[in-house]
């Protein structure tokens, strides 16, 4: 199981401060769509040069043109990109196919998507690398999780890895290891703690122990 740190509402220099903090604790950096659409790719490109022992994801959340889009991430340096469960088949296996080429890895963000299971099964066929449920921000208002997506991802997936993302923070970790994701999506929970440095490090510690 590994932990991501996702980073929302930063710009570049404040991002480097804050994965500086935590570098030691985590296994991948996700800069969030926020700082692409702020920021550009640039905040992937730097943000691998400043930490080229981490692990990048750029959250481009790709909904159309997956090769090309995938491509150009690439290009910047993320190891790993996001496409949407809810895009076209074709958008998915073009990212997927471009992924290949460029030895990254490809992550289906299921967020709105309505019936999780079955796509699900669908997506795990196209040779994808993560398939994620997601409580997005707008969802979290409403006091949703996504436990109850991920049991049901984590019956049907035989191939993909399995990640959960939304309003994890450090009391709700135990429960969310305990359904036994591979990877483990944490932002505010991090980035907004009093002390992000003890914060990343107890979650950490809790994965590793499986707690």
């Amino acid at each position: 199981m590994e932990l991501q740190l996702a980073l929302d509402l930063v710009d570049i220099p404040q991002a480097k401060v804050l994965v500086k903090e935590v570098e030691a604790y985590i296994d991948i950096v996700e800069i969030g769509t926020p700082v692409v659409i702020n920021e550009g790719l640039r905040a992937v490109k730097e943000i691998k040069e400043a930490f080229p022992h981490l692990k990048v994801l750029a959250d481009l959340k790709i909904m159309d043109a997956g090769g090309y889009e995938v491509m150009k991430a690439s290009e910047a340096g993320a190891d790993i990109i996001t496409v949407l469960g809810v895009s076209d088949n074709k958008t998915i296996q073009g990212a997927v196919e471009e992924a290949r080429k460029q030895n990254r890895k490809i992550m289906v963000d299921m967020i709105n998507v309505k019936d999780i299971e079955g796509r699900a099964r669908e997506i795990d066929t196209f040779g994808v690398d993560y398939i994620c449920v997601h409580s997005g921000y707008d969802h979290q208002a409403d006091g949703k999780n996504s436990f109850e997506e991920l049991a049901a991802i984590k019956r049907v997936v035989k191939h993909a890895k399995t990640a959960i993302a939304g309003g994890i923070k450090l009391d709700t970790l135990p429960e969310v290891i305990q359904a036994n994701p591979d990877l483990v999506i944490v932002g505010g929970g991090i980035t907004g703690h009093e002390n992000r440095t003890f914060a990343a490090a107890a979650m950490q510690t809790l994965i590793k122990q499986g707690v």
